[in-house]
């Protein structure tokens, strides 16, 4: 199965050391993550090589190849906010995880389609991407 990783970049990477955290269990759980490069230190000096249609294109290629979306949305992002309507216009499933501490966008929290869990803890975190992940599989 391959899951969308969503998380900012542009809008900050304060979060990074969580995308690494998030990247590397999903792929340790024996999921592909075609978004691996959101959890790459090296990100910004990469993309920077890369056109802004460039880019899009990659990203919105990955997300038609993936079969669900997981994002992080502590930290507000244009881009997670483009990339979690593009998933919804697709019929994937969407999990947004975020930190107690988040002002996540109303538009996130209050669209049904969205499965919103708030995590404490990296285990917390792992538990609510399980139980997604469990639920996406049911056939």
């Amino acid at each position: 199965m391959k899951v969308f990783l969503s998380a900012s970049i542009r809008g900050g990477r304060q979060m990074l050391s969580t995308y690494i955290e998030m990247c590397a269990y999903l792929q340790e759980s024996g999921y592909q993550v075609p978004s691996w490069h959101v959890a790459d230190p090296e990100l910004e000096k990469t993309e920077s090589l890369l056109t802004e249609q460039e880019i899009y294109i990659r990203d919105m290629e990955f997300l038609e190849k993936s079969d669900c979306m997981i994002a992080e949305v502590s930290t507000p992002s244009i881009g997670v906010g483009y990339e979690v309507c593009s998933a919804l216009h697709r019929d994937m499933p969407v999990m947004c995880l975020y930190t107690p501490e988040a002002n996540v966008s109303a538009m996130i929290l209050g669209d049904e389609r969205i499965i919103c869990r708030e995590y404490d803890s990296i285990g917390s975190m792992k538990k609510e991407i399980d139980d997604f992940l469990n639920s996406v599989n049911k056939p």
